[in-house]
């Protein structure tokens, strides 16, 4: 630095400060032109795509080949920026925030977001990839991850998308309603509701999952689908049943009554209304039926494939079949046979049975088919009433009579049962005395038996008890014999034990002598005192030996 100094003829403090000055313009310059000219900042809701160009001009660096034609620009996977390798746009866009291209070598386009909004979908359109072959539109796959030029078959749902238009394009769908002839389709957002079924047409085959186009056997449950409307059709389809019923139209009052005829019938306002018929006999009849019919939810896509929809199955197939089964069947009938119960009852269930398997035919359920009323003219209706009402009495009579016969046989029987019932409570009360006797004569024989018993057992314990008197009598005497013998004994062998009786008296008058007791020495004189103590000791001694009490032990 000292010899550039030298050289320069400049201090080599200014020299430092000269380098230093060019150092802070040449950063202050590319932050300026990084800030000023390179950066672009991307709003919320939109991406950034980029181009790149290659250098303004061709002595600078930076150069590269183009891209292929409808490929995006390959970029180098061992750069952590992604920087390109190929002159063309790039797949990735940049989100929001602040980005650094240089203008010169990159063409920046901001991009906004697609936004699908609830109750809508968006169908996608691939723009690049290869060709599909003949007879295909649909591509399967998402956006960014399809090989194919078309239509994508996935329908997006609401949401925000981020989109590169150079490859795919967006477009948000509203619900949609199809008029078909008689068929109404709905795609896009389709909402099916409680109670019906999605019937589902596709446009073309999705060899994924194995679907042919056309309308697909399984339904949808009820429930909400985002619906491509390229691929798809939906009809909506009411399950369950549904009534139709064919009614002649009656006479009324100004207040709304029904009119009647004498005999109590309305009385017919159109001619041509219901369903009309001649009968066998010639007579114009009028029916009136009610059929309650449906659709299952296995039923629903052939309804579809035959007829379009549900309201064409009952103008299409229910009411002619009603009217012409009807009308055939009540044909071969009489007006009376349509009027007695017996042939009215077979001609409800052959055309109930007729209509179910018409229907059945056409793949639809059959709950109900009831022929309400039968309208037959007044002067064919009359007679046959007429003798259908004698007929009738004519058996209410005789049932009268069968009914008065019957009471009678009744009461017959009623007496025959309270006879036999009073016999039988007469028997009942003779074998009960019998019993009632009978339990008497076994009790007073056992009561006799149980006292020849006690008296016998009586007897024995008396015996008993007197020898056990004279053992315990011989016993005591016994007892006491041996009890003096012990005694005499005793006083015997005292008595040699002391040498003589004299001598054995003193020894037991001594020993019950107390410890306490003292002695007085009183001199009364030669044949006084003396003499009367040796009288009253042996006085004592002989009684205590007649007694045989035993001396006791001296000190108690």
């Amino acid at each position: 630095m000292n010899s550039i100094a030298r050289k320069l003829q400049i201090p080599n403090s200014g020299l430092v400060s000269l380098i230093g000055s060019i150092v802070a313009l040449c950063v202050f310059g590319w932050v300026a032109v990084e800030y000023g000219y390179n950066r672009i900042y991307v709003p919320e809701g939109y991406s950034l795509q980029l181009r790149y160009k290659g250098p303004p001009l061709p002595f600078l660096p930076g150069g590269r080949p183009a891209a292929k034609s409808g490929k995006f620009a390959a970029i180098d996977s061992d750069n952590a920026e992604g920087w390109p390798k190929e002159l063309g746009i790039l797949e990735q866009l940049r989100g929001p925030g602040r980005h650094f291209y240089c203008p010169l070598w990159w063409e920046r386009n901001l991009v906004s977001d697609i936004v699908v909004m609830p109750g809508t979908v968006a169908v996608g359109i691939s723009k690049m990839g290869d060709k599909l072959p003949e007879g295909q539109f649909l591509v399967d796959g998402e956006l960014g991850k399809t090989n194919h030029k078309g239509i994508i078959r996935k329908a997006f749902a609401p949401g925000r998308y981020r989109v590169n238009p150079y490859a795919y394009v967006l477009e948000p769908s509203n619900s949609e309603s199809l008029k078909f002839g008689s068929q109404s389709r709905k795609s896009g957002w389709v909402e099916i509701p409680t109670g019906y079924v999605g019937v589902v047409t596709n446009l073309a085959a999705n060899e994924t999952i194995g679907a042919k186009s056309g309308i697909q056997e399984n339904v949808l449950p009820p429930g909400i689908y985002p619906i491509n409307p390229k691929e798809q059709h939906v009809d909506i389809v009411e399950i369950g049943f549904r009534e139709k019923s064919i009614t002649a139209e009656l006479s009324r009052d100004v207040n709304g009554d029904l009119m009647l005829d004498e005999a109590g019938e309305p009385l017919i306002a159109d001619e041509d209304s219901g369903i009309t018929f001649p009968s066998n006999d010639g007579f114009r009849i009028q029916m009136d039926f009610t059929a309650v019919w449906g659709i299952m939810p296995n039923q629903a896509a052939n309804v579809i494939r035959k007829f379009g929809n549900v309201e064409a199955v009952e103008q299409k197939v229910v009411s002619p079949q009603i009217e012409s089964i009807c009308r055939n069947m009540g044909s071969t009938l009489k007006a009376v046979e349509l009027l007695e119960g017996e042939s009215r009852a077979k001609f409800q269930e052959d055309t109930r049975l007729a209509f179910e398997s018409v229907l059945k035919d056409k793949d639809v359920t059959l709950q109900v088919g009831l022929v309400r009323h039968i309208y037959i003219p007044q002067e064919v209706r009359v007679p046959i009433q007429d003798s259908y009402i004698s007929k009738e009495l004519k058996l209410t009579r005789e049932q009268e009579q069968l009914t008065t016969k019957t009471e009678a046989d009744l009461g017959e029987a009623e007496e025959k049962v309270k006879l036999e019932s009073e016999r039988v409570i007469v028997e009942t009360e003779k074998m009960v005395a019998e019993a009632l006797a009978e339990g008497e004569k076994t009790a007073e024989e056992t009561r006799a038996e149980a006292t020849k018993l006690v008296a016998a057992i009586d007897k024995q314990t008396a015996e008993l008890e007197a020898q056990a008197t004279v053992l315990l009598g011989e016993a005591n005497s016994g007892a006491k014999k041996l009890l003096e013998e012990a005694k005499a004994e005793k006083f015997k062998l005292a008595v040699e034990a002391f040498g003589s009786g004299k001598s054995y008296n003193e020894w037991v008058f001594a020993t019950n002598l107390p410890e306490d007791i003292q002695l007085n020495l009183l001199y009364a004189g030669e044949g006084t005192f003396w003499t009367d103590l040796k009288g009253f000791t042996e006085a004592m001694l002989g009684r205590q030996a007649v007694e045989g009490g035993k001396p006791t032990p001296r000190g108690r």
